[in-house]
């Protein structure tokens, strides 16, 4: 059986490719933004499956449900056509349980498409603007894209910082770097 990344990948390039088209990709992916999160916890997913729901029930349930978080969701609350065919789809083949990893996958492309990389630098202590600001400039220039900069703290790191960008991972902490020397002086 495949698995959830790979069912998921050709709808989220479906999507991404009409959102691009229409010149909707903010809308469509605070949409599928919401979807993760409702979807995420299996609740939803798992009262879908109830053999005792038509596909016209649980359809309207799901734009129920994506109208009643508001926002850009509206694009899969019955009020686009492409959103309600798309939940349609979903629903046919039994696919809505995969919609957190469409939206993982169409962030994606969208971060392509835009030029951007999502970066997450996880320090011991709060980071100052400054060095915010010059973080930012030298992942630019490593990477070529516009950087979308989030921070967090972990006191457990001792010191340094570690950056998580796309699939790469750079470890300057002082841990790793502590962990490392350990692992020399047993050697």
């Amino acid at each position: 059986m495949a698995d959830n990344n790979t069912i998921a990948r050709p709808y989220a390039v479906a999507i991404f490719e009409l959102a691009r088209d229409a010149k909707l990709l903010d809308t469509w992916s605070e949409a599928l933004v919401v979807a993760r999160s409702l979807m995420a916890d299996g609740t939803v997913a798992k009262f879908l499956l109830r053999p005792s729901l038509t596909n016209d029930e649980r359809l309207r349930f799901l734009t129920d449900l994506f109208s009643a978080a508001g926002g850009k969701s509206d694009v899969l609350a019955g009020g686009d056509t492409w959103g309600t065919n798309f939940l349609k789809l979903l629903l046919e083949y039994r696919r809505v349980s995969v919609l957190p990893e469409i939206s993982e996958h169409f962030e994606k492309l969208k971060a392509g498409a835009e030029n951007t990389i999502d970066v997450t630098i996880t320090s011991a202590a709060a980071l100052s603007q400054a060095q915010q600001e010059s973080l930012v400039e030298a992942l630019k220039m490593r990477f070529g894209r516009d950087v979308i900069l989030q921070t967090e703290i972990d006191e457990n790191l001792i010191g340094g910082a570690v950056i998580r960008a796309g699939d790469v991972v750079i470890d300057g902490s002082l841990r790793s770097s502590l962990q490392g020397l350990a692992n020399a002086l047993i050697a």
